[in-house]
Formats: structure tokens, sequence, C-alpha cells
């Protein structure tokens, strides 16, 4: 496809991506847009412009503070609007050259949640993160547990921490249990680490007692963002046991602005790892389920550049999103328009291409290295964590965009 809109070729928002996203201009209602190259498509204006007359969509729906509302009309109604913003911006007698107006430069607006986030679930199914940890923490012949293989685990997050790229956040205190000592104390976590993760979002609600498929998964699917799920390592190791996570994972999450839609990544699917033993048929998935996006997590020290430390791909996932959501959905649990559902740490065979700083630095005895000779082993105080990430075939470049996240010391 060939754009009258001019891109550059790395750009992440191509004309085969077009995220959407809900920004605003100087504190005015924030709006739905949708990004390509360095701007923002102004959805209001190309509604009223009668570009979207055929689905009868009131433009009233794109002034709004979440996408809910639009992803709430249906996919058969949000792939035909994406579809037809493609072919307005490739068609170079389009309405929507007449006026510039309706373009707004990324770098002049405020970016927001995507999303109204009811319920958050994340998952942990990535069999090399699992494998490391159970090498760490438990016995490195029986690194799995019994059940891993036979369900995507998960457990039950909180929406309300969940924030946007650029939103700092703070060092969390909570409950540890310090070497050598009988009873726990209540500190700062000296152990905060990132995980690098992906979040989908649902596009369709369900009724209590309703099963979604592996076959009907993606039909209630959205789109998909960049993820952290910020962790603090020494409060979760004291905490975990019995009932998995809480207070370690609770104080924030990071997602990016832009929901990247399923059917721009259909080019990059790809087959996932073989299963084994065979999954039970309710879980049983058909085709290629998984997806090529090259992920990337970066460092940056305070007033310091950059610096990458690890490079992943989400193709590595064990379990995938129809698994994930066929099993979520299994018991009748239902699920609402804007639900956010995260992949689990995404790590990868290589020592270079692990997840975590828990893993990079395999539970701090190997310190990763950054600029000026300085060091990690798990996040300090000051220090920002990037991820980034991006499909390419070809030409055909789609990508997420960052999530952006820096470290503050506790309250």
């Amino acid at each position: 496809m060939q754009t009258w809109i001019e891109t550059d070729k790395n750009s992440d928002f191509s004309i085969y991506n077009l995220p959407f996203g809900v920004y605003s201009i100087k504190n005015k209602n924030k709006k739905i847009g949708v990004a390509i190259g360095d701007l923002i498509l102004d959805l209001e204006a190309v509604s009223e412009l009668g570009v979207f007359n055929e689905l009868n969509i009131d433009s009233n729906v794109f002034v709004s503070n979440y996408l809910n509302d639009f992803i709430s009309l249906g996919k058969k109604t949000t792939v035909k609007a994406r579809e037809i913003i493609q072919k307005e911006l490739c068609n170079v007698s389009s309405v929507l050259r007449n006026d510039n107006s309706i373009f707004i430069k990324q770098k002049d607006v405020t970016m927001h949640m995507p999303v109204k986030i009811g319920d958050y679930t994340d998952f942990y199914s990535s069999i090399e993160h699992a494998t490391n940890i159970g090498t760490m923490f438990r016995d490195p012949k029986n690194a799995l547990l019994p059940n891993w293989r036979h369900l995507p685990v998960g457990y039950h997050g909180r929406s309300s921490s969940i924030i946007l790229s650029g939103q700092d956040i703070h060092r969390p205190k909570g409950q540890v249990m310090l070497n050598d000592n009988t009873s726990p104390s209540f500190q700062e976590s000296v152990r905060v680490d990132f995980e690098l993760e992906m979040g989908f979002i649902i596009g369709k609600s369900t009724h209590l007692g309703e099963s979604v498929s592996t076959n009907e998964a993606e039909d209630f699917i959205f789109g998909k963002v960049l993820f952290n799920d910020w962790s603090a390592r020494d409060i979760q190791k004291w905490e975990y046991v019995p009932l998995g996570p809480f207070l370690a994972k609770s104080f924030a999450s990071s997602i990016s602005p832009w929901v990247v839609t399923l059917e721009a990544l259909e080019p990059f699917k790809t087959t996932g790892p073989k299963q084994e033993p065979k999954v039970l048929p309710h879980l049983e998935s058909k085709g290629a389920k998984n997806y090529d996006i090259n992920l990337e997590v970066l460092i940056q020290a305070d007033k310091e550049n950059e610096k990458t430390v690890s490079k992943s791909n989400f193709k590595f996932m064990y379990w995938n999103m129809c698994q994930q959501l066929a099993h979520h959905t299994s018991n009748g649990c239902n699920i609402n328009v804007g639900d956010m559902m995260a992949s689990g740490t995404i790590s990868g065979k290589d020592a270079n291409s692990y997840g975590s700083m828990l893993e990079l630095s395999w539970a701090g005895s190997k310190p990763v290295s950054l600029n000026n000779g300085d060091s990690r082993k798990f996040i300090n105080d000051n220090d920002t964590v990037i991820m980034r990430g991006y499909c390419q075939k070809g030409s055909i470049r789609v990508g997420f965009g960052e999530v952006k996240t820096k470290l503050l010391k506790s309250l």
C-alpha cells in the first residue's frame, strides 16, 4: 500500500498499522484518534466529513475518555472503520486531503489510558521464564509445577494501578523476610523488577456461565499493547505462598498508549512451541496463534543514555492468547469490553532474551552492565525502564511505540 501521508519507513505507525488511542490537546476534550507516522488522525472530524456514513456511526462516539464505546460497536464495525481509513489514506483524491486540521502532530498532544479497564488477569505462559524461576527457587530437575504444561496459569490482578506510559511510580514498601531472620520486616523493596509482557484487550462481552472456545477467541480480542508488569521480588518471595502474587504486583503496571488491532498483526502470525503432553480438548488450538513481535527492554539510569538489556520475541510463548482466554472462561467466568489480560513474562532461550532482571541477573548473582561502568541487579531509584516492540515482514512494519516508566524513591 502507498499512502499520501509522508511516513518514515521505520515508523511503528505505518499504513499497515493504524492503531487506536485516546488523546487530548491542551486539556480539551479527550478524543479517539488513529496514529499514522508522527501524526494523529482525528476520528470525530473524519466522521463529520462523511467518511463513515455507510457504518452509521454517531461521531460522538469519537469524543470519549476511552475506546470502550467504540470497541462495543463490534468487530464488524471497527474492522470496517479501520479499512475505510486505510483506503482513504491511500486514495490521492480522498476528502481527507482537503483539511489539514484533522491531522495533529503526536508531539503536540497528551495521550491517555486507551480503555477503561474493569478487570485484569495476568498469566504465566513462557516456559523459559517459568523454568528459570523454578530452577532458581525450587528443584532444577523439576522446575515446572505439575499443572504448568496442562493449563495457562494465571491470577487476578489489580486494574486500578495499571497506568499509562510516561507516568512515574514510587518504590513500594511491604513485608520481606531478610536472610537469617525468623520474622519479617516492613521496609522498602530492594528488589524492584520489570517484567516484559504484552497485554490484550477484550472486545466483546460474555454472560455469566458462557465460555469462549479457542476457535472463537480472536473474535473477542480487540487488540494488543506493550505491558510492563512491575514486581517487587523480595515482597513476592515472602507473600506468594499459598495464594500467589498480591502486593508485590499491585503497586503498578504500565502500558503503551496505542492499541494495535489483531487485524494489523495478521501478517505476523506464526506457530508456537510444541505442547507436550497433549493439552485437553478445550485448550486445543488450530493454526498459527502466536505472533512474531520483536521486543526490547532498555534501562536508562538517571542522566545517562539508555542501554538495551534484553531482546526477546512474543512468538516464544508456550500458551497463546486463544488458549488463555478459553481457559479463563472455561468455568463460565464472564468477561467485559475493556478487560485486560497480560501474557506473563516473555523470555527466550538465550540469556540475553530473558524478560526480567530476576532472570537477567540470576537473582542478583550476575549484575547486568549499563553505561559508564554502572551495573544493576535490580532497578534503582530514578532508573527509567523502556519497552519497545514491532513486527517486520519485508517492507511491512507494524509497531507498538513504547512503554516508558521511571521509578522514584518511595513516598
